[in-house]
């Protein structure tokens, strides 16, 4: 009996072997699998998270949206006008890839590659205004890009430029391009693909050279509208062309102002062009500009509801002409939920303006660099080789271009937190056009 019990224990040995390695075996092939899984999530890029959307909201907006019905004074056109029915796919999100461009020299870029968003952010982000919708629709998907990429130009039109500097030039545009379809993939990928007239109403057009131009006020703006002017054959050289003729002349179409057909046919095929500045550098230019010097329209629009809520006992020629409002002031204004009057294009923030998440711009210049990289352009489109972008300033010639020197004296007049939270009302623009950080205590 105690022999056939020893032979039982030798029989049921083997098995409990057999069960070990068998549970072995799954445990490794699960490691495995769970490995292969790490592996795939990491080739997604940075900061995807397939499935999220995140929330568009701020309690701003329903404010800010009632303040732009009221200044955009649009009239309604006939319902054949009304829909366009676009060919034009949405705009193509592209690859993640690891290979970035640097920054362009004194544009006060960050490194694409480098480039991190915190939680923080993240949050911040939630802040951003949506896109507006308008009932005149235009289109049911975004533009894409024109056949005239930046690079893939032909060597015919370098002019001046030597081949490194083309290339060079073509590779910083096409890495702005693709990081804003980034940001755009990341943080406005619920927005509606609709195009309205709404969103092209500060599109320029110039049929000759197929150009649409986004204006961003304080930009370089008046600048290439004089040369829009020239390239169209209405004036002989930039130069010649006064300030208000520029802006109050209206020599310049608006793409607003075609048909169905012609928007959506200049959309597909013209080159779009928009350049930004340094968001915050160009509110204070906006400020001195519209503030501190004579303008009786602006002090009277927007100086006195701003010194009539901010200043504590104003005075009664203040409250009668709007005039001396100050940073602060300004700064009071541009961050109340409960503005005593709307935004202006001077200091709206400039994804806002063109909409290059609806839009797919083909060239995103930057200020910074702006003799440059505008000149690269006009060779890009084959204009007059003569023909350059001027640079003077025609408005308060005197007073210095503002810098980001005179940027930071004038933010010295504001709290820390104010700082942070005109940092924050700009934070989108910070992103989409890759600028740096102005202060080193802003998180």
């Amino acid at each position: 009996m105690v022999l056939d019990s020893l032979r039982g224990r030798r029989r049921r040995l083997p098995c409990s072997l057999w069960f070990l390695l068998l549970f072995a075996a799954g445990g490794l092939v699960l490691f495995i699998h769970q490995r292969d899984l790490s592996e795939m999530v990491q080739q997604q890029g940075p900061g995807v998270k397939l499935g999220s959307t995140p929330r568009q909201s701020r309690e701003t907006l329903s404010t800010q949206d009632r303040e732009r019905s009221k200044s955009d004074n649009y009239q309604d056109h006939p319902a054949a006008e009304g829909i366009l029915s676009s060919p034009i796919p949405p705009m193509q999100f592209p690859h993640f890839e690891e290979n970035r461009q640097t920054a362009t020299p004194g544009s006060r870029e960050q490194d694409i590659g480098s480039l991190h968003v915190s939680k923080r952010q993240r949050k911040l982000l939630k802040t951003s205004p949506p896109i507006q919708q308008n009932n005149n629709s235009v289109s049911s998907s975004s533009s894409s890009s024109s056949s005239s990429s930046v690079s893939s130009s032909s060597s015919t039109y370098m002019g001046s430029f030597s081949p490194e500097t083309w290339k060079k030039l073509s590779d910083i545009l096409e890495a702005r391009r693709q990081l804003m379809k980034e940001m755009c993939a990341k943080y406005k990928s619920s927005i509606s693909r609709t195009i309205t007239r709404h969103h092209v109403k500060h599109l320029f057009v110039e049929d000759k050279y197929k150009l649409l131009y986004c204006q961003v006020p304080k930009a370089g703006c008046s600048n290439w509208k004089r040369t829009l002017m020239v390239l169209a054959g209405q004036a002989p050289n930039p130069q010649s062309i006064k300030h208000d003729t520029v802006h109050y002349g209206h020599h310049l179409k608006k793409l607003d102002s075609f048909d169905r057909q012609g928007i959506m046919h200049r959309l597909e095929t013209y080159t779009k062009v928009m350049f930004v500045r340094e968001p915050l550098e160009r509110m204070v230019s906006a400020y001195r500009d519209k503030f501190e010097n004579p303008n009786n329209y602006y002090h009277s629009l927007f100086g006195k509801p701003i010194i009539s809520k901010y200043r504590v006992n104003p005075s009664w020629a203040a409250l009668k002409t709007g005039s001396g409002v100050t940073f602060k002031e300004f700064v009071q204004y541009l961050l109340d939920v409960h503005r005593p009057v709307g935004m202006d294009i001077h200091w709206e923030q400039a994804n806002q303006l063109c909409n290059p998440c609806l839009i797919d711009y083909d060239f995103i210049g930057k200020f910074e660099n702006m003799e440059e990289e505008s000149n690269f352009l006009l060779r890009l489109t084959g204009a007059p080789s003569n023909l350059t972008l001027p640079s003077f300033k025609d408005r308060n010639p005197t007073d210095k271009r503002t810098s980001m020197q005179i940027t930071q004296k004038y933010f010295t007049q504001v709290s820390a937190l104010e700082r942070q939270r005109v940092y924050d009302f700009y934070y989108m623009d910070y992103l989409m056009f890759n600028y740096s950080k102005p202060f080193k205590d802003l998180y």
